[in-house]
């Protein structure tokens, strides 16, 4: 090797040199800006991912509270659950006990209706007011378990909306009550259902009892009144906080460098956090029902906690598969290895649909190059549509949310089907038939 081509070879290494320096010294100087610009991106969607669940309470607060309907949809379920009908029995029962006087019991029955009491009663025992009790109980039990009772519930819940609405908001006027610690419905129309029913089974001193108004606690909790002000704030928040959010963690992600990855961290972000939120849920009902005092039900205590938060759970559960969904969707578009092999089978598999049925002899006609000419137009309104949907859906649940991904996984994929050009082109597609071979002179 002469001195000429070594003096070439050092050139070439200290031009190499300089060049690597060079683009050392570019990469060095742009992380301050990309590093503040991403540390604003990320404190972004984690604000909005922490009021996440905040604003999925306010909504449900500002739904049970500000809505009538609604709310009346949410509690009419109780009246048949069984646990809640032992409860209200319980309660009934040992009211109308206390005013009935077991020693004038028999006394005061005409001669021609004890056979009748007798026989109801069945065999006293050595105990007639563990006798009475169970024929009291039977009767109201008969009555909590009829549509009567549910026609009360329903009715009596939409006519105390207005006063829930009073006693959340600092009033303690109507049917429910709000005290320090609990929020009382009265029982009174169901005793004098079961005053009625006592008597025509026989038991007529029952006719004798007064208007007996007592209470049935749908909500324990230690200083209810405390609450009264932020519940407020959530009522009024409800509509506002949900939409913060989303436009907190939005923003994120537009300022972020790499959008998809932050695309990819908001929406699991915002799952994380509404799962959160149901795993709270699930940990609060525990201490709570073991905070109830000994004179609550804990079933039926149990069975109204699930009752009233069971539309909140359903928001968990949208939140979460709506976060993953759009999660994995953001992924598998990017440029990664795997997603670009599961692109891959999919194209693949679209490819093969595309020649069985061009070898069935079905053809496209003019859609297959209308389709081509506007695919991403196309593929931007099916996606649009799907989310309009999902926004605009009355209380949409997590199986609403899966089953849009899956009507829009279709129309892409029929979409990329109609794209898909056929292998002996779509200028035949057209032809209806095809052309007699002419024959030769």
């Amino acid at each position: 090797m002469d001195a000429k081509d070594v003096g070439s070879d050092g050139d070439d290494l200290a031009a190499l040199r300089a060049r690597i320096a060079a683009l050392e010294a570019s990469t060095a100087a742009r992380p301050p800006r990309h590093r503040l610009r991403s540390f604003c991106a990320a404190l972004l969607i984690v604000i909005g991912c922490v009021l996440t669940p905040l604003g999925l309470v306010a909504s449900w607060t500002s739904d049970i509270v500000g809505d009538t309907d609604r709310y009346v949809q949410t509690v009419e379920p109780l009246a048949s659950d069984p646990a809640v009908q032992a409860a209200v029995a319980t309660r009934v029962t040992n009211v109308v006990m206390e005013h009935i006087d077991l020693n004038a019991l028999l006394e005061g029955v005409a001669p021609e209706q004890r056979p009748l009491l007798e026989k109801a009663l069945g065999k006293l025992g050595d105990s007639l007011e563990s006798a009475v009790a169970s024929f009291v109980h039977d009767r109201t039990q008969d009555v909590v378990a009829s549509s009567a009772f549910a026609t009360i519930w329903t009715d009596a819940n939409r006519a105390i909306h207005t006063s829930l609405d009073r006693a959340l908001t600092g009033s303690d006027e109507g049917a429910v009550k709000i005290d320090t610690d609990k929020v009382t419905i009265d029982l009174a129309p169901v005793i004098d259902r079961v005053k009625e029913r006592l008597v025509d089974s026989g038991l007529t001193v029952a006719g004798k009892i007064p208007e007996i108004h007592t209470d049935f606690t749908v909500l324990q909790a230690d200083d209810i009144g405390k609450v009264k002000t932020g519940f407020s704030l959530l009522q009024a928040m409800g509509v506002w906080l949900p939409v913060i959010s989303v436009l907190l963690v939005a923003g994120g992600i537009l300022l972020a460098a790499r959008r998809r990855r932050a695309l990819v961290a908001g929406a699991l972000g915002i799952a994380v956090a509404a799962l959160v939120l149901g795993i709270a849920l699930t940990v609060f009902r525990t201490v709570y029902l073991n905070a109830l005092p000994s004179g609550v039900s804990p079933a039926a205590a149990g069975a109204v906690y699930d009752t009233l938060v069971r539309y909140l759970r359903t928001s968990v559960r949208v939140f979460v598969t709506l976060g993953v969904l759009v999660a994995i969707a953001a992924w598998i578009s990017g440029p990664s290895r795997p997603a670009t092999l599961a692109r891959g089978l999919w194209d693949s598999g679209i490819s093969a649909t595309r020649a069985t049925a061009d070898h069935a002899g079905l053809r496209t006609g003019p859609v297959g190059p209308f389709v081509r000419r506007y695919r991403t137009w196309i593929t931007w309104i099916l996606v649009g549509a799907a989310a309009a949907a999902c926004v605009f859906w009355p209380h949409p649940t997590g199986w609403v949310v899966l089953g849009l991904a899956l009507g829009l996984l279709f129309a892409l994929a029929v979409l990329a089907f109609l794209a898909e050009e056929s292998r002996d082109g779509d200028s035949h597609d057209g032809d209806s038939q095809e052309k007699e071979p002419q024959p030769v002179a």
